[in-house]
């Protein structure tokens, strides 16, 4: 131990000098301990400060044969000190304990917290210069001095390398600062949301163990039959993977790197320059391409016979291939790093913001946004149209639009939308309501407002749907004194309208002049972009769930709807959101894609197995109320419209449902587009086209394709003069009245 005359005092401000030692409360750990006078200590006034530290000009200005002159440590001397060793060697001398210690080598010596090894010792006074810093200053440990509010942010070579480091004025700093306070909030968040959510039956997750097994044996088989295919697939694979490195390699060892021609399909998820351009990127890109290849090849190789089996594991084999596509990962995105960088990191912050947001609005589930949750208000932005509730049940408000012609047809109309989502995907913005559209032409309408059903609706079925429809279409009749009306279903809810009228006509009731079927299936033979879905493991686990909570989630169908657009529906919007920290947009349709509605538990369940699974419409009947409804039972005139490249409802199996129909007056539109935008496509816009054909339905859909004529723009019009024949004369405007209250009702604002 040093003996008591080396152990140094601590200098307070002018006159306050105090013993060494620990303060109660901490506040002067971090002052720096300099030499005192040998003026006798004194306690330290209440409320002294500590003294800041001095740029090098300013201690070169202080006088330093003031007793109460404290030199403090700059940016450079603290540079300096960390390199004692490199001092040493360099012959540098050391003070030592006989030696006399100046001033400013006593006030980089570490300070005591304990009184009891403090001891006192005269001080000698000593000149120091900013430019001859005493040998002291390179060899003693540098304190830490509190920054208080006077402190300046950066000073020396600390100020050269942040601007060489980040430019001029770099505000990384104090950005970083506050990033660093957001990401920890955040993370709290995340973690509590995360916590709501609700296990599941592992059913509804994955595939089950027998896909597995089914995907196994086919490659063990393959194995022991055709074992060259095997090698062979590992050797071309492995073949490819070297060639593309040593391509690469001798490009960048020759200095000229040139991206090798991309022969495949656009891809828009390379959309970046860099990607052909920066070397590390486009091998990432060409050796995700080689990957991808041999896994579709693989999957495709296995010896599988069922043809379901074979289907989904190609399936699940593209989910792999996209999900672990370089663009979905920070480190090999070339447009997110560019955006971190531009933006100082704050594009990342805020796409942790997005995706704590998604999770907490979706209870714990990750289900990216896709439209801004914010940005429309029902009944004030969208689904404006003016009409007037006329009845409520416990499933439904029906709505009656008010008329803006003199006259109207003679003959009501009424849609019934699906149940899956909100019924204003017709009754968007005014320049795009169908809705708004068909009153304008003259017609009566009126449309079904789907209750989104709690978990005390888990024993609603397809029978109490059925009943709603017959319920309604009994109140229009007697709202508007006529015999007959005109019916829309959509979706689901054309599945529904097609199972209604087979059962009107078993009972040869005739209230129905004709239908419309917009994007329906009838005829699930074939099974399409749902077969990974629709088999046992997953309509177990369906069943299971639903079982268990009451409803079929929205949440759960949204993420099925989604895969089977991965790409579209969840890989970009998740970097464009997460990554990119942006916001998601204001889009009307998209923010209608995500106010989804659950299902009653007894109906999603009786629509999987015995619709989708047996197929019982077309082949058996399906049971209800008694009787077997048939597909061949729907003979009223009708009017089909299917979407070009509807994933949904695909055109094909649209089609041959209504070629299976017993009615003799079919009429079939294909239009562009998919399942909503190809039926949300006003005449103002001539945005998509459309084909009708005269062909008929004896033969397949292709040959009714390969006869069909294109035509511009939307198909409402043709529409509206196969419907104007069908509705009867013009007779004067109803007035709804005031009713239950005003549309769009009550119901369309329940959130699931």
């Amino acid at each position: 131990m040093a003996a008591d005359g080396d152990k140094p005092k601590r200098v307070t401000r002018k006159g306050t000098a105090g013993k060494t030692g620990s303060h109660p409360t901490g506040e002067n750990q971090t002052a720096a301990t300099v030499p005192a006078t040998d003026e006798p200590s004194a306690a330290k006034p209440k409320g002294s400060r500590t003294r800041v530290a001095k740029s090098p000009a300013e201690q070169a200005a202080a006088t330093p044969d003031s007793p109460d002159a404290v030199t403090i440590a700059t940016a450079d001397q603290m540079l300096a000190a960390k390199k004692p060793a490199a001092a040493k060697a360099a012959g540098a001398p050391t003070a030592t304990k006989t030696k006399k210690r100046s001033v400013t080598g006593r006030a980089r010596s570490p300070a005591r917290a304990d009184t009891r090894t403090t001891t006192h010792r005269k001080p000698t006074k000593t000149r120091v210069t900013a430019t001859e810093p005493s040998s002291a200053t390179e060899s003693s440990p540098i304190p830490v001095i509190a920054p208080t509010a006077e402190t300046p942010s950066h000073t020396g070579r600390t100020t050269e390398f942040m601007e060489a480091a980040f430019g001029e004025n770099s505000r990384l700093p104090e950005q970083l600062v506050q990033n660093i306070e957001r990401i920890e909030s955040l993370t709290q968040r995340l973690i509590s949301a995360l916590a709501l959510r609700k296990p599941k039956n592992p059913g509804v997750e994955g595939p089950g163990a027998d896909l597995f097994t089914t995907a196994a044996a086919g490659w063990v088989k393959l194995l022991s039959e055709q074992p060259e295919r095997v090698l062979g697939q590992q050797v071309d694979y492995w073949g490819e993977t070297l060639r593309h490195f040593a391509e690469a390699q001798a490009a960048l060892a020759k200095g000229t790197f040139r991206a090798p021609p991309d022969e495949g399909p656009k891809d828009r998820r390379f959309g970046n320059p860099l990607w052909e351009s920066h070397p590390f990127f486009n091998f990432i890109k060409r050796q995700y391409q080689i990957n991808a290849d041999a896994m579709r090849k693989a999957a495709s190789d296995l010896e599988i016979t069922d043809m379901t089996d074979r289907r989904r594991i190609e399936w699940f084999t593209r989910q792999m291939i996209d999900m672990m596509a370089p663009t979905n990962f920070l480190a090999t995105n070339p447009d997110a790093l560019e955006k971190a960088l531009a933006t100082e990191g704050d594009s990342l912050v805020k796409g942790l913001e997005n995706l704590v947001r998604d999770v907490e609005q979706h209870s714990g589930e990750f289900i990216v946004s896709l439209a801004d949750r914010e940005a429309f208000r029902v009944g004030e932005d969208i689904g404006t149209t003016a009409g007037t509730v006329v009845a409520r049940t416990a499933l439904y408000e029906l709505i009656q639009y008010l008329p803006t012609t003199e006259t109207v047809h003679a003959i009501p109309l009424v849609i019934f939308p699906p149940w899956i989502n909100k019924f204003y995907i017709l009754d968007l913005k005014a320049q795009n309501s169908l809705i708004k559209w068909i009153v304008d032409q003259g017609y009566t309408l009126f449309v079904v407002s789907w209750k989104n059903p709690s978990p005390s609706y888990g024993n609603t079925g397809m029978d109490d749907y059925v009943t709603s429809y017959l319920e309604i279409m009994d109140r229009v009749l007697d709202l508007t004194d006529q015999p007959k009306l005109n019916v829309v279903g959509y979706c689901i809810a054309g599945t529904t309208l097609a199972l209604t009228l087979s059962l009107l006509k078993q009972r040869g009731d005739d209230r129905i002049n004709s239908a419309t079927f917009f994007t329906t299936l009838t005829d699930f033979s074939e099974q399409g972009e749902f077969t990974a879905f629709l088999q046992e493991d997953f309509v177990s686990g369906i069943e299971a769930e639903a079982g268990r909570t009451g409803v079929l989630a929205s949440q759960l169908m949204t993420r099925t709807f989604s895969f089977l657009r991965a790409n579209d529906l969840i890989w970009a919007p998740a970097i464009r959101s997460y990554m990119m920290g942006e916001r998601p947009p204001a889009f009307d349709l998209l923010f209608w894609n995500g106010d989804g509605t659950n299902l009653p538990g007894r109906m999603a369940i009786e629509y999987l197995r015995g619709l989708c699974q047996r197929n019982s419409f077309v082949q058996g009947g399906f049971a209800l109320f008694g009787q077997a409804l048939n597909v061949r039972d729907v003979t009223v005139p009708l009017c089909a419209i299917a979407c070009e490249t509807d994933h949904i409802a695909p055109a094909q199996d649209s089609w041959r449902g209504i070629s299976l129909m017993g009615s003799t007056d079919k009429t079939f539109i294909l239009s562009e587009s998919g399942h909503i935008a190809g039926i949300i496509n006003p005449p103002g816009k001539k945005k998509y086209g459309h084909y009708v054909s005269s062909h008929g339905f004896d033969e397949n859909f292709d040959a009714w394709r390969a006869a069909s004529e294109f035509r511009e723009g939307s198909w409402w019009p043709r529409w509206d003069e196969w419907l104007s024949a069908h509705s009867g004369e013009k007779v004067a405007a109803r007035d709804p009245g005031k009713g239950l209250g005003p549309a769009p009702g009550t119901y369309v604002h329940e959130r699931s």
